[in-house]
């Protein structure tokens, strides 16, 4: 069903209002600026971070291409700030020169859908009113399993979706109501970094995904603490079995929340002195992903990296019916007949798969193997340069990169 004009509209808060003056005040210096640069490629992902498949194709275009104008926006006060400044130039994200970048550029390339000066306004020129018609490209920051009304081409008008697995591309490219060419498939530019780890072999990852209506309904702790997304992970980080498994293996193990529940991350505690329940913002989860052996997850994306690695994953899935009800629909993806690891939906089960997985040596089955081979059909390292080049011939189709009706 889709949504009426003024229920769009009520997704801007009191503190975008001031982003629209913003907007307003940079029109005119960004179609002067646009003279001076052309050919402007301004690459983000959320304010702070440089870690994604926008950070990689950055990465890449210096290094490969520095004859592209290639910008990245982020935070200045961001931890990563100095390491992307060290590879090329970049504005100040969320400021009045973003916004004349973005709206000067030739192409807006972000991991993230929101990856804009700021959403809400762009979402309502871009989307709601049609009036701004600027190139974006969508790098994806996880890989597309699930239907996702709000990537849909009426909810989204991307100018280049990019997939990273064959069975992602053909349900895009065929659901997502795109026109032809739109949707890609060039692989992860990240996916590129992944082919030569070394993972540490004494390190188990615990990496929940998130739940729309949690971050959306719970307004307190108490309220948190009271949901079956609660109790299922405390559950399992408090179970005995586990701490014998990880004592008995000499293994440690990191537990880390969704970002989008942030605020939740001190509700979490773990009984076993070899679990470290880590805040967000607190480790590289990048890193971790590469370092780990193992992944326990329910249904994050994330196992995506780790199947790509061809590392084991378990699948701790307590709440399905309720994530599938309140959370995404389902879309290609068949965790029984299409999933990288076994499926547990109790505690108990999901120690037990995790101890089958450590006493296989934390080597994939090769069942699961054989479906990484279908799923994953570009594992040769050049997702970043065939991005760029698909970025190209976007650029070539479509003409004018910018227009206000």
């Amino acid at each position: 069903m889709k949504e009426s004009l003024l229920a769009k509209l009520k997704r801007i808060r009191p503190c975008d209002v001031g982003h629209f003056f913003l907007f307003l005040l940079a029109l005119l210096p960004a179609a002067i600026y646009r003279r001076k640069r052309k050919h402007l490629w301004l690459l983000c992902e959320y304010a702070n971070e440089a870690q994604d498949n926008a950070f990689a194709l950055f990465r890449h275009l210096r290094k490969k291409h520095p004859e592209i104008d290639a910008v990245y926006a982020i935070k200045r006060r961001s931890p990563a700030y100095e390491t992307v400044a060290a590879i090329g130039p970049t504005v100040d994200f969320g400021s009045l020169k973003h916004w004349i970048f973005y709206l000067a550029a030739e192409v807006n390339i972000s991991s993230q859908k929101g990856g804009k000066p700021n959403a809400a306004v762009c979402y309502v020129f871009e989307v709601v009113l049609g009036w701004l018609k600027n190139r974006r490209v969508f790098l994806q920051h996880g890989v597309t399993k699930d239907d996702l009304p709000f990537l849909h081409a009426e909810n989204a008008k991307l100018s280049l979706f990019c997939c990273a697995a064959k069975p992602e591309y053909e349900f895009v490219r065929d659901t997502f109501g795109y026109a032809p060419g739109v949707v890609q498939y060039t692989g992860f530019c990240r996916f590129d970094a992944l082919l030569d780890t070394a993972p540490d072999p004494k390190l188990v990852l615990i990496l929940p995904t998130w739940r729309m209506w949690l971050e959306r309904d719970c307004k307190t702790e108490e309220a948190f603490q009271k949901s079956a997304y609660f109790a299922g992970w405390s559950a399992f980080l408090k179970d005995p079995a586990l701490d014998t498994l990880l004592r008995e293996n000499d293994l440690h193990a990191v537990f880390c929340v969704h970002r989008n529940m942030s605020r939740f991350e001190t509700c979490f505690s773990a009984a076993s002195d070899r679990i470290a329940v880590k805040r967000w913002s607190e480790v590289s989860v990048p890193e971790l992903i590469k370092k780990a052996s193992v992944l326990v997850t329910d249904f994050s994306s994330v196992y995506m990296d780790f199947a790509f690695m061809k590392k084991p994953v378990v699948y701790y899935q307590f709440d399905r019916e309720a994530f599938r009800d309140g959370h995404l629909p389902t879309g290609y993806f068949d965790y029984e007949r299409d999933g990288f690891g076994p499926i547990a939906e109790t505690e108990t089960d999901a120690v037990g798969a995790l101890r089958g997985v450590i006493e296989n040596g934390c080597r994939m089955d090769a069942c699961y193997e054989e479906r990484v081979d279908r799923f994953f059909t570009l594992r040769d390292g050049d997702s970043a340069e065939r991005t760029t080049q698909a970025i190209k011939e976007m650029i070539k189709r479509n003409g004018k990169n910018l227009e206000m009706v």
